[in-house]
């Protein structure tokens, strides 16, 4: 039985790096590897990018560069004793002047007794290591470890990149399958779009159509003969990792900023990638305290009825509320002035501790209490148009302390003339102007 050549991606890697494609930031003239080879050195790298970017293939072709001993682990099935083992031939190999490459693909799996153990060996310079991640390595990756290897940003690939590794492997497919096909132009096109920066996706997915739908030589591959392939396009999103954490950001920023089309458009994205609806409910019910407060109050329960409102309907009946809801944020007017007044409260009370309790407003129960002069001269607001300004709430050192600041934005414009005034009247009574107590007290 004849055995399946390996994928297109895995035939048609490049021997050379002036045959790699993309990564121009990385590779060109003042790129810093480029620099860096140009110096006879090839430090230890953690590539970070999407999938199907070139992390394998460049770790492949920069162990080449240097003439180096090339070995690969996967994280998902290798351990230490993978490691001690390739560590022992890099101390052999630099005993005889050679250097010796390791590289760990999905290097973001190994936990962190697994990466301490990666440390010895890459600062003895006897491994030079090159890990692969889609993870942001600050999250992944232990610090010690990313002190001895630079991180290495690479970017998903250009349309135009794509197309010409098509075309390249329109040749290549033609060579190992015997027979031409012509290929529309608009078909690589919209096989390049389709992958989304992916050049392994944009591969499998013309061979995949060289070999099911163009059966006979000299047929066309067409935008046509492609649509049963283009189906269900998956959307990048990772419910734990890098876009579940840059994509709510952006809805919240988009909201913050006032944006209502980008909110609806990071909502949706999130909504039609699989994120859990309720967590963009509750973000939003956060956002609703944190960056309205009182600027628009409801705000905060129309997030709330909006959570309600998908727990009893659920999918897809129920986003409708969190669409409402979100484009009602995105338009209020905005107030951070209560969590500023959180960070004001805290930072007060981490700093002067345990202040005690002003006798006027102390809890009165007994008479004792009374005699000692808990709760002299409290009036009760309602009843009292003046004297409420002059309640000493706050304690004796913190009289003067003002920790929330309204704006005059929304809502919050009216509490600012209001605290106004009540100043005005503390004032006023500190002047020993009279009390202003009703007659029918």
């Amino acid at each position: 039985m004849k055995s399946s050549p390996p994928p297109l991606a895995h035939r048609l890697r490049p021997q050379k790096l002036k045959e790699f494609v993309g990564q121009r930031h990385l590779l060109s003239d003042d790129g810093f590897i480029t620099c860096m080879l140009s110096q006879g050195h090839l430090d230890s790298m953690v590539f970070w990018g999407p999938p199907g970017c070139g992390k394998t293939t460049l770790a492949t072709l920069l162990a080449g560069a240097v003439e180096a001993d090339f070995h690969r682990l996967s994280a998902v099935t290798a351990g230490v004793a993978d490691v001690r083992k390739i560590a022992q031939v890099g101390r052999e190999n630099q005993a005889n002047g050679r250097r010796t490459v390791l590289f760990l693909d999905e290097i973001h799996r190994f936990n962190k007794a697994q990466q301490d153990f990666l440390l010895a060996p890459v600062e003895e310079g006897c491994l030079i290591l090159l890990g692969a991640t889609t993870e942001n390595p600050s999250f992944s990756i232990i610090t010690p470890l990313l002190s001895r290897a630079r991180v290495a940003v690479l970017e998903g690939l250009s349309e135009v990149e794509i197309k010409l590794l098509l075309e390249r492997a329109v040749v290549r497919l033609t060579l190992d399958h015997g027979r031409e096909i012509e290929v529309v132009s608009e078909a690589l096109a919209v096989i390049a779009a389709y992958a989304q920066g992916d050049a392994r996706r944009a591969l499998n997915l013309l061979e995949m159509a060289y070999i099911n739908f163009v059966p006979q030589a000299g047929s066309e591959l067409t935008v046509a003969a492609l649509a049963p392939l283009l189906a269900g396009r998956e959307l990048a999103y990772d419910r734990d990792g890098e876009e579940h954490f840059n994509q709510i950001s952006a809805f919240i920023k988009s909201m913050r900023a006032g944006d209502p089309d980008a909110t609806l458009y990071w909502l949706g994205r999130m909504l039609k990638s699989g994120e859990e609806p309720l967590y963009c409910a509750r973000r939003m019910i956060r956002f609703a305290s944190e960056d309205i407060g009182n600027a628009a109050p409801q705000a905060l329960q129309l997030a709330i009825n909006a959570r309600q409102a998908y727990e009893t309907l659920g999918s897809p009946e129920g986003e409708l509320a969190l669409y409402q809801a979100a484009v009602y944020l995105a338009t209020a007017p905005k107030s951070d002035a209560v969590y500023l007044a959180l960070k004001r409260v805290a930072k007060e009370i981490k700093s002067t501790g345990n202040q005690p309790v002003p006798l006027q407003v102390r809890n009165a129960p007994t008479g004792l209490m009374k005699e000692l002069g808990y709760g002299r001269d409290y009036v009760n607001p309602h009843r009292d148009v003046l004297n409420p300004a002059l309640i000493k709430a706050l304690p004796e050192k913190l009289v003067e302390s003002s920790f929330y600041r309204p704006t005059e934005n929304g809502y919050e414009l009216t509490i600012r003339q209001r605290l106004a005034e009540r100043e005005r009247l503390r004032r006023q009574g500190l002047s020993g102007i009279g009390s202003g107590r009703r007659k029918d007290e």
